[in-house]
């Protein structure tokens, strides 16, 4: 008989292969999970991050920038406030070494030099005021006096001499006045001149002062060509010659003398023995109405305003003066020109 044979064996396959790994797979996801995690953490983190720098970045800022502008704000509120009552004010900013501070250094140096100008100015104008009314009170008190009562012809004679002379000071200062601010006011005209012809035209023109005086004039001079304006020139020779003469002694000298130096340029010299000076107040004498205090008054003896002519002169000129007082009294001034373009 036969067998009958039994139905074949149904292989099954194994799970480990046909399966997906369902171990593999939840690691996966939660790594995933993980990482969005870690991610979104990292994102919040760098936000905040990124929020707390850019408000420190902004403080920071406004921080440096007031410290960088806060000179610029005191620069501007000094310039704002100032006034002629307040130029002695100065910002003397205290800050490193920087163009702010170098800024704020040279607005202190321009208002020294505002300060000083005001304050010539204001001594001016208080001297000229005090000068003018000068000889108009001596004007006046010698036609009071001077005519009261019935006075002989004598005194009359001596009352208009006087008042002669008083006008003659008054003029004398109102063309100084006059020639000062037109020397300030620079060159309208140039051309050559030669300082040792103005220097002789000096000598003999103060000739009859200085015998008057018992002064000596003695000059030595040696060629000088200078460009500039022969009026304001000669008014320059002019007031140092009559100033050395008439700040002096009987018996003194005034040497005057012309050149050229080194340079290429003109000097022009005049020394005289006059007076003791002190060293300390040479600079003060080229200040107008600046004088020896004993003749502040006396007629004919000047208006104080020949020294200032000079200095305004020679700025005008391009020209450098240097005065020194002489041991033995008397001062030496020297006034030295560019060379001629």
């Amino acid at each position: 008989p036969h067998a009958t044979p039994s139905p074949a064996a149904t292989a099954s396959p194994d799970p480990s292969i046909t399966d997906p790994p369902r171990e593999g797979l939840a690691v996966t996801r939660v790594a995933d999970t993980v990482g969005s995690a870690t991610l979104s953490d990292l994102l919040t983190v760098s936000l905040i991050a990124l929020a707390v720098f850019a408000v420190v970045s902004i403080l920071l800022a406004w921080w440096m920038s007031g410290r960088v502008l806060r000179p610029v704000s005191v620069i501007t509120d000094t310039a704002r406030q100032l006034n002629a009552e307040n130029l002695h004010e100065r910002i003397a900013l205290s800050a490193p070494p920087g163009e702010l501070k170098q800024l704020a250094d040279t607005f202190d140096g321009m208002l020294d030099r505002i300060e000083r100008l005001v304050g010539a100015q204001q001594r001016f104008a208080a001297n000229a005021a005090h000068e003018l009314r000068t000889p108009l009170a001596l004007q006046r008190a010698a036609a009071e006096i001077g005519l009261a009562g019935e006075p002989d012809a004598e005194r009359v004679a001596q009352i208009r001499t006087k008042l002669i002379e008083i006008s003659d000071d008054s003029e004398r200062m109102i063309e100084g006045l006059l020639l000062l601010a037109a020397s300030e006011q620079g060159l309208e005209r140039r051309e050559e001149v030669a300082l040792d012809d103005l220097a002789s035209a000096a000598t003999l023109g103060v000739g009859p002062e200085a015998a008057e005086a018992g002064v000596e004039v003695e000059l030595a001079a040696g060629e000088a060509k200078v460009e500039g304006d022969p009026v304001l020139l000669d008014s320059l020779v002019q007031n140092l010659v009559a100033n050395a003469v008439r700040y002096n002694h009987r018996g003194g000298r005034v040497e005057i003398r012309t050149g050229g130096v080194s340079a290429g340029g003109a000097e022009l010299t005049v020394a005289n023995t006059g007076p003791t000076v002190d060293p300390e107040a040479v600079s003060l004498l080229f200040e107008p109405f600046r004088r020896a205090e004993a003749r502040r008054h006396q007629l004919g003896e000047g208006v104080g305003l020949g020294l200032s002519i000079v200095s305004a002169i020679a700025r005008a000129h391009g020209a450098e003066v240097r005065a020194e007082a002489n041991d033995g009294g008397g001062l030496t001034v020297r006034v030295e020109f560019p060379r001629a373009p």
